[in-house]
């Protein structure tokens, strides 16, 4: 199981307050809406979903043991990062200002050097805002994809 501490080394109560937490189905963040997120109608700004949704994806990653830093440093053999190659959204209402919003994000396929994501985002009450579907890749410092190691594909399935 990989070290799901390194390299925050938190406390597990810490970490799901941090991190959120892995569920059967994936992965689950909690985010207030702020008054930053919103635009001039007290709504949260459009793009200001995709930094929920990347937080989720970024801290699901991490609780399986895959963290950004590593993997820029190296730790596959060469410097690679992540990146998203496409992203389908559906809007569906509306977040304001104190909305208490659960991120939800599952791994629907991983293969070769991609990882096919479902996302949502609801309010705490159930209400469904956005579903986005993702497409990560890997890829290494000069652009080209790399193939993600065998175990990861079993770590995302479970």
């Amino acid at each position: 199981m990989p070290d799901v501490t390194a390299p925050d080394n938190l406390s597990t109560a810490e970490s799901e307050v941090i991190n959120g937490m892995l569920t059967a189905e994936g992965h689950r963040l909690l985010a207030r809406v702020y008054y930053a997120d919103t635009d001039f109608s007290g709504v949260v700004y459009h793009a200001r979903y995709l930094e929920f949704l990347e937080r989720g994806r970024t801290d699901f990653l991490r609780l399986k043991g895959v963290h950004h830093t590593q993997l820029e440093e190296g730790q596959l053999g060469e410097p690679i990062v992540w990146i998203v190659r496409r992203m389908e959204i559906d809007f569906r209402l509306p977040a304001r200002i104190d909305d208490m919003l659960v991120i939800e994000t599952c791994v629907t396929e991983a293969s070769g050097a991609r990882v096919k994501m479902r996302q949502s985002i609801k309010r705490n009450n159930g209400d469904l805002l956005i579903e986005a579907q993702v497409e990560a890749a890997l890829i290494n410092k000069q652009g080209r994809p790399r193939r993600m190691p065998a175990t990861w594909k079993e770590l995302f399935a479970g």
